[in-house]
């Protein structure tokens, strides 16, 4: 069985095939095809540096005025621990802490800005950017240097976050 016609549908990844061979003269093909697409490391502590149409956002999946108020001006600290294709973010605002843990393409309770839990899936775009998908919000984060960008999107709303390794 010849591969050498297969490419990969991203040129920097990485294949993985595997065959298993049975009993005797009985040999049976199992190809199983991975990409594996190197990932950049996120890992470090960020600090909030700008962020944009924080009301319009927060107004739109149901903080209160007075919660809106009081989050409008405080600085986050993110912390990103990832081992491989494992990540732990612990967001800090204020007294606030909130820590998400998720695996790259496999189903996680995470919790969003507004304390309800649900499931949802991470995916990778590319080597330096994730993105999921939590009931009405879509996130994405991209890491370039020592700068991430999380945009949170709701409808046509989207709230932009900048933050700067520290």
């Amino acid at each position: 069985m010849n591969f050498d016609g297969y490419k990969p549908s991203n040129p920097q990844s990485t294949t993985l095939s595997t065959i298993r061979m049975l009993a005797r003269d009985e040999v049976s093909f199992t190809v199983e095809h991975q990409e594996i697409i190197p990932i950049m490391s996120f890992s470090g502590k960020y600090e909030l540096q700008t962020h944009e149409n924080f009301e319009p956002f927060m107004k739109a999946i149901g903080l209160s005025d007075e919660l809106i108020e009081k989050g409008k001006d405080v600085k986050s600290i993110s912390e990103i621990e990832q081992n491989g294709n494992k990540f732990k973010v612990t967001v800090t605002t204020g007294s606030k802490v909130l820590i998400n843990e998720f695996t790259i393409g496999e189903e996680a309770e995470l919790t969003t800005p507004t304390g309800e839990k649900m499931k949802a899936v991470v995916h990778m775009e590319g080597d330096n950017k994730m993105v999921a998908k939590l009931k009405d919000i879509t996130s994405v984060t991209e890491i370039n240097g020592d700068t991430i960008v999380n945009t949170l999107s709701v409808g046509d709303i989207h709230y932009k976050r900048i933050s700067k390794r520290i």
